[in-house]
């Protein structure tokens, strides 16, 4: 199983070096996408239109409803977005229509708007640019009804954006202003003369945010969503909207479908080098030869050399891909500099007499990213309040990993630095905790079997492999005390879900048996219980069907299909450590 595990992740490795996996296809992408060709241009893209309309009716389930990915169950965003782009062009199923009545309790435009922003809550970064869709395409028809967007706010100064209470997260910048600036021009309003003076200075501040490929995020839907608002509020011919219009021309596939971010192979690539053997006298390494310094140079190479003009991050940071939309983040900096550790390792000795200036420069990185209350969020300092800026346990957990394992390499002021931003961490996951009860819940990962969606396995699972790998007394006692949480959620078929009864899979049961792999004298029933249910998964050839755990922006699910091989190795690794 471990031989195939392995074959498997050097044959997906591209011909530069990386590994870039691949995505499963959205309806919520393709949705989006098909809608925004339609307003910028609907003749000029006939073509990827009348593909994506093809691929979600082949994709639609027998009640009229869409999953995020083809593999996940019926939603109510998938489906109201999906309705709604084929209402544009009059192919709109009337079971949609009967789904979404029954999800919205009536047929009212009233009853749709007000489900839509009961289901996202306070934060407007996706209910907004739902509600903007369906008033777009004509579902809707009472702009009043959408709660606006102050895009004024956006030419602020970025470092004031944590002081203004905005309605979307840090990413969303570019949907605040484009929306805005749409709602704006249809509805008119008694200060809108006043407000128009603020649209140039927005329309520069959009344009300098844009990525060269012209992807917001490398994400179909964020980059459609502000592409379809240009184009309705006046700004069809700017070059923001056609760069909007060339990147989901560039990244639709062959079937008319698009992914829900082009790819994260800054991501994948260091989960791929911390399974790498350490044994330079192993099968793999002899194929591997030289790769390894290669895959720690392109791994540097992609570290962030000026601050980010999308949430105004320093630069010294790594994003999730190696493309111009990718925007660096606590997970995949952390990530980054824990691969180039075991990427500088020989026979578990350290060869490093010198630490790298991009490692240096991603350790400070980190400490400017810390919050405030000591914990770690996703993008920037500070935003704090709405869910994908706070601070979050597994971030937090990378972090202490990434920080511990270069701290007795490091030297003067930055070692002292890096000391007190660890025990600053330790203390917040220990607030954490308590706040949460027993357990860890992750931010970007979830369960889509799960009543509520969450996924405490995997968080406690993966904070306590960081925790205990990073060899540091407060981690250890940390993870210790979260390990009986792993193992009252196994369930009976020896696997585990995102949390207690919740179905089995692959990516939760490996990242399970990392965490126990750290008791080696210990949990010997719940292990062994643990590998037969990957091996029966291995027999039955089900070992790597894809599993939807990627809780992109706002509750999106998306498949990737390193995953299952990428946790199943980690776990093997820590097996035999």
């Amino acid at each position: 199983m471990q031989d195939d595990a392995l074959q498997r992740l050097m044959k997906s490795r591209s011909e530069d070096g990386m590994w870039r996996g691949s995505l499963s296809s959205s309806a919520i992408s393709t949705a989006v996408s098909v809608f925004a060709l339609q307003r910028i241009d609907a003749e000029k893209y006939a073509t990827q239109i009348d593909a994506g309309v093809r691929w979600l009716h082949q994709t639609m389930k027998a009640d009229g409803s869409w999953g995020d990915s083809v593999e996940s169950p019926s939603n109510m965003t998938a489906t109201l977005l999906t309705y709604v782009s084929l209402y544009a062009v009059g192919e709109a199923p009337s079971e949609s229509r009967q789904y979404l009545n029954q999800h919205f309790h009536g047929d009212s435009e009233e009853a749709l708007t007000q489900g839509v922003l009961r289901y996202y809550g306070r934060d407007l970064t996706f209910s907004v640019p739902i509600l903007m869709m369906c008033a777009l395409a004509g579902v809707t028809t009472n702009w009043k009804k959408i709660p606006p967007f102050p895009f004024e706010l956006a030419t602020l100064p970025q470092r004031l954006f944590r002081h203004l209470n905005l309605p979307v997260v840090s990413y969303a910048i570019p949907a605040l202003i484009a929306i805005g600036i749409c709602q704006m021009h249809q509805k008119g309003g008694l200060f809108s003369p006043v407000r128009q003076l603020f649209v140039p200075k927005a329309m520069r501040v959009l344009l300098h945010m844009q990525p060269t490929d012209g992807g917001y995020l490398e994400a179909a839907p964020l980059t459609a969503f502000v592409s379809m608002c240009l184009a309705e509020g006046g700004f069809r011919e700017h070059e923001v909207t056609q760069r909007c219009a060339q990147f989901l021309i560039d990244t639709v596939r062959a079937d008319g479908s698009w992914p829900i971010d082009t790819n994260l192979s800054g991501w994948v690539t260091s989960l791929a080098a911390k399974v790498l053997p350490v044994d330079q006298t192993s099968n793999l390494n002899l194929q591997l030869g030289g790769a390894k310094p290669q895959i720690s140079n392109l791994i540097k190479r992609n570290a962030t050399t000026i601050p980010h003009p999308f949430t105004g991050a320093d630069a010294g940071g790594w994003g999730w891909s190696d493309l111009s939309g990718s925007v660096p983040d606590g997970d995949d900096t952390s990530g980054a500099l824990v691969a180039l550790h075991h990427l500088m390792m020989e026979d578990g000795r350290s060869q490093m007499n010198e630490v790298s200036p991009e490692v240096k420069n991603g350790l400070r990185w980190l400490m400017g990213l810390q919050n405030n209350d000591g914990g770690m969020p996703t993008f920037c300092k500070g935003w704090g309040k709405l869910p994908f800026d706070r601070s979050t346990p597994d971030i937090t957990a990378h972090a202490i990993l990434a920080m511990g394992l270069w701290l007795p390499t490091l030297e003067g002021k930055l070692k002292a630095d890096v000391q007190k931003s660890l025990d600053r961490m330790f203390l917040w996951m220990e607030h954490s905790l308590t706040e949460s009860g027993e357990g860890w819940v992750p931010l970007w990962f979830g369960d889509q079997d799960a009543a509520d969606e969450k996924a405490p396995v995997y968080g406690t699972a993966t904070a306590i492999d960081y925790l205990m790998s990073s060899h540091h007394p407060a981690a250890t006692q940390l993870a210790q005390s979260q390990i009986n949480f792993i193992l009252r959620t196994q369930n009976d078929d020896g696997g585990w879900g995102g949390n207690k009864g919740v179905k089995s899979k692959v990516t939760f049961t490996s990242r399970a048996l990392s965490a126990l792999s750290h008791f080696p004298d210990n949990y010997e029933e719940a292990r062994q219980r643990g590998w037969n249910y990957l091996y029966q998964r291995f027999e039955a050839g089900t070992l790597y069907d894809r599993e939807p755990i990627g809780l992109y922006f706002s509750r999106l699910w998306y498949s990737e299909e390193l995953y299952n091989i990428l946790f199943l190795l980690n776990a093997m690794k820590r097996m035999t450590e």
